[in-house]
Formats: structure tokens, C-alpha cells, sequence
């Protein structure tokens, strides 16, 4: 495992640059729910924060975190190892940097054998990077474990999610698990609306086998479906009673634009 500092690869494009511009927004988005649930899995988006940032600012505010959180995004570049872990030890960030919870990084790759750590699947990736100032934002003493999936098979996915839970089970701790995933990409938003609520539903029925065939079955281009999948079963694994949608938008509810559209859904898992 290296030792090397990961570099913020989209502050200044996806949220602000500095760190006063980037704490105003984060008050701005993130609105604490009277009525919170402990994070034992949710599903968060992970686009530009104007057009996504509402969505994820209420489903943050709705959850209480752990000390130590794994996040779980899909490879947007197609660079790096299919289940690629962080080898770094800290993310930087605008408001300071992020560890890496380096005990959990290696216990996945020594639990799980296609997970390996890989740098170059962090390098310019952001449904990772994305997730850090909402996680600081609500909890600064925070840790986490990044872990960036190219597309698996459902076999893998339930897999690595059997993996995660036998750890998270065998630490003895409370570990809370993140998804990062946007929903329908660039269809009308009607369309979106009804695409997405199929996948919606299968999250809400806590069913990854649902969710991974209805996702492929109906060509919903929801680029984080294996994150959520993997999560899903891992949090069934772990205790799940439910689940419920916090928050669902598109990017036509910020630019007046519903000829093509990106859905946004924030999705809570709990005991």
C-alpha cells in the first residue's frame, strides 16, 4: 500500500474551489432532518452540486455517520482494476484532507481477491471525490474507504457485498456504506421519472437481484448500479428492516431543460 496524498480532481467544476465558497454551499444544501437515521447503507448522487447537490445535502442531513464509512462509486473513466481500493492515506479536499480508513483498505483486499489497490482508478474519477464534503460536512472526525467498481457481474457484486459484510461483522463496529450513483442519464424526464422509479422500487424492496436485472432488462442508464447493488445485499447481510427514497430530482427541475435530463435520488437503508 502507498503512502501518497490523493489531489482533488474536480473542486472547481463539480463544487467550489475554496473552502469558504465550499462551506456556504454545504449550509446551503444540507438540511438536518428532525428525524435522522443511524447510516447503515444509502444510495447518494454524485453530480455537479447544482444540479444534484440539493438531493444529496437532504439525504446527508437525514443520516447520522459513523466514525468510518466505505464508499463504494462506479469507474467513469475506465482506467484501473475492476475493484479498485484507495492506496492512499489521505484525500485532500477544500476543507482539508480526508483519511483513509487504511485498516479496512486491507482487510477488503485480503478478504475479497478481485479487489487490488489501485491508484489510477482514483486518479480523475469523481463519484467518489464528490461524497468527502458532504461526509465532512456532517461528521469531521470521520474516515473512510474508497473503492471505485468498473462493471461486475451480479455473481461479483454479491459477492464482494458478502465480503464487506463478513467485515464490517467481524470488526464489531459500526461501519456505514455509501453508494454514489446518478440515475437515468439524458432521456426526457418523463421518461426518467418512470425509469427511475423501477429502479427506486427494487431499492426500497431491499432486492439487488431486482435492482441489477431491472436496471439491465429496461436499459436505465444509472451508472452506479453496481455500488447499489453491492450495498444492498451487504446491508440485508447486516441487519436491514428497510428503506425509504429521501429525495428525487432531475437536472430539468434546475435548468427548465426536460428534453434530456439526468435523475437524482437520495435513498436511505436502515436497521
Amino acid at each position: 500500500m502507498e503512502t501518497t496524498l490523493r489531489e482533488p480532481a474536480v473542486a472547481g467544476s463539480f463544487y467550489p474551489r475554496t473552502a469558504s465558497a465550499l462551506e456556504q454551499e454545504l449550509q446551503r444544501l444540507v438540511t438536518i432532518s428532525e428525524e435522522r437515521h443511524q447510516l447503515l447503507a444509502c444510495i447518494a448522487p454524485h453530480a455537479g452540486y447544482i444540479y444534484s447537490g440539493g438531493v444529496a445535502g437532504a439525504l446527508y442531513g437525514h443520516l447520522e455517520l459513523p466514525r468510518r464509512v466505505i464508499v463504494l462509486g462506479p469507474n467513469h473513466t475506465g482506467v484501473g482494476a475492476r475493484v479498485a481500493v484507495s492506496p492512499h492515506q489521505k484525500w485532500r479536499s477544500p476543507l482539508g484532507e480526508l483519511m483513509v480508513d487504511v485498516e479496512l483498505a486491507r482487510l477488503v483486499v485480503e478478504r475479497f481477491p478481485d479487489a487490488t489497490f489501485d491508484e489510477n482508478a482514483h486518479w480523475r474519477e469523481h463519484s467518489l471525490e464528490v461524497q468527502i464534503p458532504f461526509l465532512l460536512a456532517r461528521r469531521r472526525d470521520i474516515e473512510f474507504l474508497p473503492i471505485c467498481l468498473s462493471h461486475l457481474g451480479l455473481d461479483q457484486c454479491l459477492d464482494l457485498a458478502r465480503a464487506l459484510a463478513q467485515m464490517i461483522g467481524d470488526l464489531g463496529e459500526e461501519i456505514g456504506l455509501v453508494a454514489s450513483s446518478d440515475m437515468s442519464h439524458y432521456v426526457e424526464d418523463r421518461q426518467a421519472r418512470t425509469l427511475d422509479q423501477m429502479a427506486i422500487d427494487s431499492v426500497l424492496e431491499r432486492n439487488p437481484n431486482s435492482l441489477y436485472e431491472t436496471v439491465h432488462r429496461e436499459g436505465i442508464t444509472m451508472c452506479g448500479v453496481v455500488p447499489a447493488t453491492v450495498v444492498i445485499e451487504a446491508a440485508n447481510r447486516l441487519g436491514s428492516s428497510g428503506a425509504h427514497l429521501v429525495a428525487y430530482a432531475t437536472s430539468g427541475d434546475v435548468s427548465g431543460d426536460r428534453t434530456a435530463v439526468v435523475g437524482y435520488a437520495g435513498m436511505c437503508i436502515h436497521k
